[in-house]
């Protein structure tokens, strides 16, 4: 049994759907299918819930009508559907916001925001089903279960084994098609995993099932040393070991979410990373190795960053119970603390720039002199050499640096990138 994610832009128009149908066309044996809402849709969802909670009705109605056409569009590019099939969906997401909200932003936000998986995985097997290629449409809020975190909830790993267990009885050639991102409590109230939890999801069902491997289908062709958008000379990496692609992951490389690679690595699953635009070419493995050789220089850029710096208000010292507060603030807030640098009188932190980290800043305040820089960049660069150093630092603002082993991190005043 394999596992196959298609992430949104594999099917943002009508010809990607054909493309994914063609690419699932290849496979034969029990196959899973999961599928992210389509191009920006999860964008304009988050619309949605904003209008939604805010009560703005003129907007909300606009950000509907907008979802009702880019859909119904790529049905229409999809001579073989009717937009009835999507119509269900659309009336229960109509009827949901017409109703009061409640004061739960994060709970609201996973009653609305799934419907995009749901409307793209709807369209991908009723399009598959037309084309020949039978298949059994899944939700997968009845299978994966979780906490009630809204919005990050954490996976009950046994109730959702039991009730994946029955999936193996299949016929073991049947064609599933499932949603990404998306599970419930045992109440069967949605949650999500995470923005961009979809690979998640596929690493969950690999988990469970004991897949042959999963592989995740992207624009690009594997996992690349750097983002070619910023950095014109990336190239492809052939192969990655759980490890070190963990690694890659914590730092905030984006091509591979960071919960998907540790189930895959306890049951020592491969990952496929592979161009849903060159399908037969081999892509990137991240498997079991030692990760013999020297790699070459890996660069991960965080844009919109910023640099918070704090030290006791009175004549202590930064010590356990200093930090245990202050992560405890950070926690509270759901800030993820991307670069840490701790010294007797001062503790700093790099976080994403959001309204999450001005929260606790508002809080941190109240117990530490506290200084912050906003509009900053954090580039890592994995295996460094002193060459790539100089590639990323030279003409640039340096603020604040860290360097291990293995890693050099720095966190920069924002620029525009030149190679």
């Amino acid at each position: 049994m394999r596992v196959f994610k298609f992430g949104g832009a594999s099917v943002k128009d009508g010809a990607g759907v054909r493309n994914l149908a063609e690419i699932v066309r290849q496979y034969k044996g029990q196959l899973f299918v999961v599928v992210s809402a389509m191009g920006k849709t999860t964008n304009a969802m988050e619309a949605i819930v904003e209008a939604y909670m805010k009560g703005d009705k003129m907007g909300l109605e606009q950000c509907f009508n907008n979802l009702c056409s880019y859909h119904y569009g790529i049905i229409d590019e999809l001579s073989e559907l009717n937009r009835s099939c999507i119509e269900g969906l659309l009336h229960q997401l109509n009827a949901k916001l017409e109703s009061e909200p409640s004061l739960n932003y994060d709970f609201e936000y996973d009653q609305i925001v799934p419907f995009g998986e749901l409307l793209s995985t709807t369209i991908v097997s009723e399009y598959l089903n037309a084309a020949g290629q039978g298949n059994e449409w899944l939700d997968i809020r009845r299978y994966i279960r979780s906490d009630d975190c809204y919005r990050s909830a954490n996976v009950n790993w046994e109730l959702t084994k039991e009730l994946m267990s029955d999936l193996l009885v299949k016929d073991d050639s049947r064609l599933f098609v499932t949603q990404g991102f998306i599970a419930s409590t045992e109440n069967n109230l949605t949650t999500t995993l995470g923005r961009e939890g979809s690979d998640y999801t596929g690493a969950i069902i690999a988990h469970v099932l004991d897949a042959e491997y999963l592989a995740i289908w992207k624009d690009v062709p594997g996992v690349l040393n750097a983002d070619p958008r910023w950095y014109p000379k990336a190239t492809k990496i052939d192969e990655l070991s759980y490890w070190e692609a963990i690694e890659l992951t914590y730092y905030g490389a984006q091509v591979i979410h960071p919960k998907t690679l540790k189930p895959l690595q306890n049951k020592q699953i491969p990952l496929l990373v592979k161009s849903f635009v060159e399908p037969h070419n081999a892509g990137t493995v991240i498997k079991s190795s030692e990760q013999s050789g020297d790699l070459q220089p890996i660069f991960v850029l965080k844009r919109k960053q910023i640099l918070i710096s704090m030290s006791p208000k009175d004549f202590s010292f930064i010590m356990e119970e200093s930090l245990s507060d202050i992560f405890h603030i950070f926690s509270k807030h759901r800030v993820t603390l991307n670069m840490m640098q701790t010294s007797a009188l001062n503790f700093s932190v790099c976080a994403d720039d959001s309204k999450y980290v001005k929260a606790a800043i508002e809080e941190l305040q109240q117990q530490f002199d506290l200084r912050y820089n906003d509009e900053m960049e954090l580039v890592t660069i994995r295996h460094y050499t002193q060459e790539a150093i100089d590639e990323v630092i030279t003409n640039k603002t340096v603020v604040d640096s860290q360097v291990s082993r293995k890693t050099a991190r720095y966190v920069l005043k924002a620029s525009e990138w030149r190679f």
